[in-house]
């Protein structure tokens, strides 16, 4: 995305604006959509999310000027594929072997990571200049600009259309136990997507609010990771989209080691009020060492225990929140407070660290 912002005119401050619109976006979508989770279950949420990144990547494609790249944020607001699929975990996982099993969950975002990755950059670098030729003279109207990520968006869009060629094979309906379902089905009878009131209602279960407190203030550090990491590697770094794919699959193998083989053992050995002090302190120690970093070697080694702390927490603290609330609350609680969390922090870091 910052490549193409990049030949759109876009510099540090206006990719910043982008970002901070995709925030906003889904922070107003994500207590809606988890809303809509609970009333209507799992999989017409994961379905929807799926659906709304068909039409993103597509708009992608079409993006050949700077307001395009801004309206093809849009269908953001019902893009909640992470939460969603943690939902269906805690929902059919018991409450003491739920970390692990979200933290497995890990194992497949891990590889969609590396695939992804590598893959994208790889088509936009080696495809996207013979995509933009093959534009620029069958299509005289053609902008040479807009064919050179075209193609991968493209690809990136027939990806999500299976993705939700998948999710209605293989997701069940109802994912909750019976009784929870009953109760559910209750409530949609007379409940509304819109209700606001359910939504903060959460707020008020034991522990969630503490838990919420922690997971905005600790939760920064990751959230200026990911804003930052494309403006770290093209400008920093100076690394080609290739090369940034690459990148990013380096971390998708180290998310899937740590996640896959890790968590789980510490979770079995450990409290998580431990485990969640181990990785804040982690982290910690890991914003003093980027100060010394000069080259990407030294990125990829330190790395290894930012992922460790940064999925640690994520797991930790998602694990929870959903051991605070009722089963029939786990869409408002991993869509709704979850998203609306990282959808503040990407805004928040977004504006400060642009600027």
């Amino acid at each position: 995305m910052f490549y193409l912002a990049k030949r759109l005119g876009f510099d540090t401050l206006w990719f910043g604006y982008l970002q901070t619109m995709v925030g906003v976006i889904q922070l107003l979508g994500g207590p809606i959509f988890g809303r809509f989770a609970d009333l209507f279950g799992a999989r017409m949420a994961l379905a929807l999310s799926s659906s709304a990144s068909v039409v993103y990547f597509v708009l992608l494609a079409m993006a050949d000027s700077v307001p395009m790249l801004f309206i093809h944020k849009l269908p953001a607001i019902f893009m909640h594929a992470l939460p969603g699929t943690q939902m269906v975990v805690a929902d059919l996982t018991e409450p003491e072997k739920r970390a692990d099993a979200l933290a497995k969950l890990g194992l497949c975002f891990g590889f969609g990571m590396i695939t992804g990755s590598s893959l994208g950059g790889t088509l936009s670098t080696r495809y996207g200049y013979a995509l933009s030729h093959f534009y620029t003279h069958a299509l005289s109207h053609a902008s040479s600009v807009l064919s050179l990520e075209t193609f991968t968006a493209c690809m990136s869009a027939a990806g999500s259309l299976l993705s939700l060629a998948l999710v209605l094979k293989f997701i069940p309906k109802h994912t909750k136990k019976r009784t929870s379902q009953e109760e559910a089905d209750k409530r949609t009878a007379k409940g509304s997507v819109f209700n606001l009131g359910e939504i903060t209602r959460l707020m008020k279960f034991p522990g969630v609010a503490k838990t919420f407190t922690v997971k905005i203030i600790s939760g920064l550090p990751g959230g200026v990771f990911q804003v930052m990491f494309s403006i770290i590697a093209m400008d920093f770094f100076q690394l080609k989209a290739e090369q940034t794919g690459y990148l990013m699959a380096y971390i998708g193998v180290v998310q899937m080691v740590i996640q896959g083989g890790v968590i789980g053992r510490l979770t079995a050995r450990f409290s998580e009020d431990t485990l969640l002090l181990l990785s804040v302190g982690l982290t910690s120690l890991i914003g003093l060492t980027q100060i010394v970093m000069t080259n990407v070697a030294q990125f990829c080694f330190i790395l290894i225990p930012m992922m460790l702390s940064l999925s640690l927490f994520n797991v930790i603290t998602d694990s929870m929140l959903t051991k605070s609330v009722p089963p029939t609350d786990t869409g408002e609680t991993m869509e709704g407070l979850v998203s609306h969390l990282l959808s503040l922090s990407d805004m928040l870091v977004s504006q400060h660290t642009t600027q």
